[in-house]
């Protein structure tokens, strides 16, 4: 299926790993000119770069400059932003609120949700002048689903999703369509890295990392497929956000749970 994106130009946030890399890899294989902005580079993208050209900047995205910069690269080289991503967030788990100060929420915020809303900011009036512009932003099911672990993370989330509908009301009159999608959990370096939950889970349950993966978080989170989502099925599902078929589709959040979440 043609889904029209060949020399589209999509920014892309927190690209150099997990979710954001797997969409960067997508738009590039779809023929879009990707910029992928993240803190530092990786392996993977320095592979896109070198096979697709992509253009990687590192850049603090949690800080007031560095959105802004993102987005006058992609400007500058291409001389339009088609696509914005907002993939960019992370989380610490800990054993619940209470362990949790203002700084770490500051944190939290600024990475989750404040990248997005200066990203989106630096990037509208030029997705204004494309021809269907988007927003694509990935939030999570933990904004509605309560998780002590991340409070300040789900927390951010929402907000998250609580931007994704007021920007999608003011801009799609004016052509900008603003979606968001929200994965449950999804094999990434965020799950599977180093201190990373899978391995607060194996601890948790007393078994391996792999097994927490494949098996302990499915059971115990519900999981009605069995398994956890893929990050290429969270960037096939961005490809179809962006592309002119969902062009009709505004101010919706698409839940890639595999069945997690069981309210309507």
């Amino acid at each position: 299926m043609d889904l029209q994106l060949k020399d589209k130009v999509a920014v892309v946030t927190g690209a150099s790993k997990g979710i954001g890399l797997a969409i960067a890899d997508a738009f590039a294989r779809e023929g879009a000119h990707v910029v992928a902005g993240s803190r530092s580079s990786t392996p993977e993208l320095e592979t896109l770069r070198e096979e697709y050209g992509v253009t990687a900047l590192a850049v603090d995205l949690s800080t007031a400059d560095g959105p802004d910069a993102l987005v006058r690269r992609a400007v500058d080289r291409y001389g339009r932003v088609d696509i914005l991503v907002n993939n960019l967030g992370t989380a610490t788990s800990r054993p619940g609120f209470l362990d949790i100060g203002d700084a770490e929420w500051q944190r939290i915020f600024d990475v989750t949700l404040f990248s997005a809303v200066r990203t989106s900011r630096a990037a509208l009036p030029h997705l204004l002048d494309a021809d269907g512009g988007c927003i694509i932003n990935i939030s999570s099911i933990n904004a509605r689903l309560p998780f002590p672990m991340v409070v300040d993370y789900s927390a951010a989330k929402a907000g998250l999703a609580s931007l994704t509908k007021s920007l999608s009301e003011e801009f799609a009159p004016r052509g900008v369509r603003v979606n968001a999608i929200a994965p449950g959990p999804v094999r990434t370096p965020f799950w599977t890295a180093p201190g990373g939950f899978a391995d607060v889970t194996a601890a948790q349950a007393g078994t391996t990392a792999q097994e927490a993966v494949d098996v302990v978080v499915p059971q115990s989170m519900g999981i009605s497929t069995g398994r956890v989502t893929e990050a290429h099925e969270v960037a096939d599902l961005a490809l179809f956000l962006a592309s002119p078929l969902a062009g009709n589709i505004t101010g919706a959040e698409f839940t890639i749970d595999g069945g997690q979440v069981k309210t309507v």
